[in-house]
């Protein structure tokens, strides 16, 4: 017989053995698994050390794979024009960025006014635009001024710096301005201050030189500022473009051009948006061309810019391609509409902050004025008044030292100093807040820095670049200063402007320097008594 009690001790003992072999085993594995763990958390810190460590020398951490993109990602979400710079002050001006592996987005970015005048004027033709930048930009501007290299660039340039320079085109532009102003901005400012309401001055002032643009270069009359400010579909168009277009820069290229192929975000907005932008051009063109057909010989000149270059020929004497005209416009647009508007914008905002400036704005206006033999109404200011306003335009360029309206630019190396390719931003919102170029106070509004004996002295294109430097200066930087000191001085001389209480202030991350939220200000009418007493005490 088999004993029961022998058997319960058996399988009991081979239960016990088969519970240690099995924790043993246990044990083991978890041992194992942990070493492995150990291994990879070891790794990782290894990895995020190095990292890091590399922050010292290249300005930010340099990960595997995505060398410092988690860090742009950052800087786009919070202020990445106030992120470049603090990045290039521990830099001493120049760092290099390096993008994922694979991407395009390596560059050089610098604030050095050595390395831009090396750029933009020593080695001009080493540093064109380059093929990176004309052809992420090249559906919105095509092979327009600001986007075209070469021989393209330069026959634009020569036509476009002739009429510039021309008393008809001068004429054009002021004539334009008056009616503007006096016509539509004021009567506007005027209604809002009637009804006590706030207004976007960013807005209104964008409409402005909108239409003021559109005069110049189209020579046509959108009428976006008008009684009611009502939207424009080719404004609305143009703005959002532009938008669109800025965020190519952030995104590698591979990315975006999947992105435009599948018509997906914003690439489909972008497409939307200029599809808006190229039926206005192109019936403003076929407009243009049947009115000049028509023209007899006899007949006023129009000076608009499509006007010109439709009389003139490319190198082969037949005309110039209505594609080509769109681009000359369409550049000449970007250019004159916004870099005026949000630079009044920023200057509004600067001066509500510093009321001493503004006071001595008044006293300036003021005695120009006085200097009148007669006191005819309304006052329109005459260009030789504007342009012994020394003081308003030294305030004028303090707001486009420390916000200009382009705060960042980019050239591309093409291989004799840096490797071909090689992209090179320089950084023009960071250069304003250099210690090392403008000195320990460069954080404060200070006019006075470009006065030279009560005159106005302007700086270095290499220091202050917010026109550009070198053979691409702007062309139209006598026009826009003009343009920013009759607007500014006739708002000024009649009203006083007051941001709303608490409306946030923030730069846009777009091709030129917009306010985010735009400006929300009240205005109050400006008695002559108040303009009498900032002439007293600033005597």
């Amino acid at each position: 017989m088999i004993n029961p009690i022998v058997n319960l001790t058996s399988s009991s003992s081979f239960s016990d053995d088969g519970f240690v072999g099995n924790f043993v085993w246990r044990r083991l594995f978890f041992l194992q698994y942990l070493q492995v763990v150990e291994l990879m958390l070891a790794a990782v810190v290894f990895v995020v050390i190095h990292s890091l460590g590399r922050k010292r020398r290249h300005g930010l951490p340099v990960w595997p794979l995505l060398g410092m993109l988690p860090s742009l990602v950052t800087g786009v979400r919070a202020d990445m024009y106030e992120w470049i710079s603090d990045i290039l002050c521990q830099q001493n001006g120049t760092f290099e960025f390096k993008g994922p592996w694979f991407s395009s987005l390596n560059c050089v970015v610098t604030s050095d006014p050595r390395n831009l005048e090396h750029l933009l004027k020593t080695k001009f033709s080493v540093f064109p635009k380059g093929p990176y930048f004309r052809d992420t930009v090249r559906d919105l501007l095509g092979d327009g001024i600001f986007n075209a290299d070469d021989e393209t660039w330069q026959r634009q340039r020569k036509t476009a710096s002739i009429e510039f320079h021309s008393a008809k085109f001068r004429k054009l532009t002021s004539e334009s301005l008056v009616e503007l102003v006096h016509a539509r901005l004021l009567p506007v400012l005027e209604n809002v201050v009637n009804k006590s309401t706030s207004i976007d001055l960013q807005d209104v002032l964008l409409r402005l030189t909108f239409d003021n643009v559109c005069m110049i270069a189209f020579g046509v009359d959108p009428g976006c500022l008008r009684p009611g400010l009502p939207e424009i579909p080719f404004a609305k168009a143009f703005e959002d473009a532009t938008e669109a277009t800025v965020l190519r820069f952030v995104t590698p290229t591979c990315v975006w051009k999947a992105m435009r192929c599948l018509d997906l975000g914003t690439e489909k907005k972008l497409k939307r948006s200029i599809k808006g932008v190229d039926e206005f051009a192109q019936e403003v063109i076929r407009t243009r061309k049947k009115e000049l057909s028509l023209q007899k010989e006899d007949e006023k000149q129009r000076s608009d810019l499509l006007t010109v270059f439709m009389r003139l020929k490319d190198e082969q004497g037949e005309p110039f391609s209505e594609k080509f005209l769109r681009d000359i416009c369409v550049n000449f647009i970007l250019a004159g509409r916004d870099t005026s508007s949000v630079a009044l914008s920023w200057f509004f905002w600067l001066l509500e902050k510093n009321p001493i400036a503004e006071g001595k704005i008044l006293a300036e206006i003021s005695r120009i004025v006085n200097e009148r033999d007669d006191l005819k109404s309304p006052l329109i200011f005459r260009p030789e008044e504007i342009k012994k306003m020394d003081y308003l335009q030294a305030s004028l360029s303090e707001a486009l030292r420390l916000y200009p309206s382009v705060p960042v630019d980019h050239k591309e190396a093409n291989g004799t100093v840096l490797k071909k390719g090689t992209k090179v931003i320089y950084a023009i919102y960071a250069m304003g807040r250099m210690e090392a170029i403008w000195g320990k106070d460069y954080q404060e509004y200070k006019p006075e820095r470009w006065l030279r004996d009560g005159r106005y002295m302007s700086e270095s294109a290499y220091k202050f670049t917010a026109f550009n430097g070198g053979p691409r200066l702007c062309l139209g930087k006598d026009f826009a200063y003009y343009q920013m000191k009759f607007v500014a001085a006739s708002i000024l001389y009649r009203y006083r402007v007051k941001v709303v209480k608490g409306h946030i202030v923030a730069p846009k991350l777009a091709l030129t320097m917009y306010m985010k939220h735009g400006l929300k200000v009240n205005l109050t009418e400006r008695h002559e008594s108040e303009l009498r007493a900032y002439l007293k005490n600033n005597n």
